[in-house]
């Protein structure tokens, strides 16, 4: 292809970009990149080495999808995007790293690779900001995991405020902050494994929890150990099991919380005693509905206005839900 010069817009900066094909040997991942760093740089003091990077990445499903896109296409849609003089590909390195198999196979087709060329003296800030217009603005194609490990780094090592990265990225304040929070309880806990984000997103998400963990010291570690051994088995147990325990009122939920944070009670226990102490549970949060949905005054105002056919069908469903209603009454002795 011939050599042509563009321009990117970066944090409102224009910025003068050069198109062009590049020996794609030459190039070299970046380390930095949120994907790479939740999947190499959290588990290691050290940083990966270029094989490790390739590694890793062509056992993600996204890449080997775009390794038959690719060759379907005959080469790329979109170029990587590489900083000059170094050859750092900042945005890309998937696509790097599916084309880097194919040229296994053939080294003569896939040896060279569509790049948009960066000054060599870009700042670090408008790379990360390059990355977040990309992945969490445009294409959202970053895992919460990876987003919240961008807006981390941001936010510690450029010292961006959370509110400044909400108004560049569209998310509230307020799920920037969470998103934060989250990711660094999972660095402080030794916690690198993306798949155990939506736990701990469901332990951030409960105002109960919220107000538990300020009371009871030790609920952080007892949550941590119970998910990284498997007894807190799904993420959706931390909504279903742990918060109807920390709902109930008075001393049997002091002690049912007690128990459960010094591993007498496992996470199946504690529900099970909160449930016998009064809390509610899916069944009866149904229930209670259905009730309210009955007494509204919108839902009779409508019914009762219907048509005449409408309406009869309406009566046929009531009668149905009459004649359950009194053969379960008479079942509990009512």
């Amino acid at each position: 292809m011939s050599e042509y010069y563009g321009e990117l817009v970066i944090s409102g900066k224009k910025i003068t970009v050069k198109h062009t094909e590049l020996e794609q040997e030459k190039l070299l991942f970046y380390p930095e990149n949120p994907r790479i760093f939740s999947l190499l740089r959290l588990n290691s003091e050290s940083e990966p080495s270029q094989q490790d990077i390739q590694e890793q990445l062509e056992e993600m499903e996204h890449v080997n999808s775009l390794v038959q896109s690719i060759k379907a296409n005959g080469g790329l849609i979109d170029p990587v995007i590489v900083r000059d003089i170094d050859f750092v590909v900042f945005e890309g390195n998937s696509r790097l790293a599916a084309y880097r198999k194919l040229a296994r196979k053939d080294p003569i087709k896939w040896g060279k690779i569509r790049c948009q060329i960066l000054p060599h003296d870009i700042d670090e800030k408008d790379i990360f900001m390059l990355l977040g217009q990309y992945h969490i603005i445009s294409r959202k194609d970053w895992a919460p995991f990876e987003q919240a490990g961008y807006l981390y780094r941001r936010h510690k090592k450029h010292e961006i405020s959370a509110l400044n990265m909400a108004k560049e990225m569209g998310l509230s304040e307020q799920r920037v902050k969470q998103l934060i929070d989250i990711y660094s309880f999972m660095i402080d806990n030794k916690i690198c494994d993306s798949q155990k984000w939506s736990y701990f997103d469901e332990y951030f998400k409960s105002i109960h929890i919220k107000k538990a963990r300020g009371l009871h010291i030790g609920l952080d570690n007892a949550v941590v150990e119970k998910i990284k051994s498997g007894e807190i088995a799904n993420a959706i147990d931390i909504r279903q099991k742990l918060v109807p325990v920390l709902k109930i009122k008075g001393n049997k939920k002091e002690k049912i919380i007690e128990k459960f944070v010094e591993g007498s009670y496992t996470i199946d226990d504690a529900f099970e005693k909160a449930e016998l102490a009064g809390a509610t549970s899916t069944l009866i949060e149904r229930l209670s509905k259905f009730k309210d949905f009955t007494a509204e005054k919108d839902i009779i105002d409508e019914i009762t206005s219907m048509n005449n056919e409408q309406k009869n069908k309406c009566i046929y469903e009531i009668k149905k839900i009459k004649s359950n209603i009194d053969d379960l009454a008479k079942k509990l002795g009512m």
